[in-house]
């Protein structure tokens, strides 16, 4: 079972995508389904915390540089 649905419930969608996209068009549709998940899963993976971090850097530096400037 796949997010509740059974084997006969699969068939039907999978009936369905094919008359809709026809038999030419549906390899296309499911290896750019799968791209996209790829995307999506490399995504939700990666590290994303350097962008935070240089924007800290250039808050630092910034607020370094308003307090020389009041010193003097």
């Amino acid at each position: 079972m796949i997010l509740g649905m059974g084997a006969s419930e699969l068939v039907v969608i999978l009936l369905v995508a094919l008359v809709i996209f026809g038999p030419k068009n549906l390899p296309k549709l499911g290896a750019s389904m799968g791209k996209t998940v790829k995307n999506f899963r490399e995504g939700m993976e990666s590290d994303d915390d350097s962008k935070p971090k240089a924007a800290e850097a250039h808050v630092s530096e910034a607020s370094a540089d308003n307090v020389e400037d009041a010193d003097a």
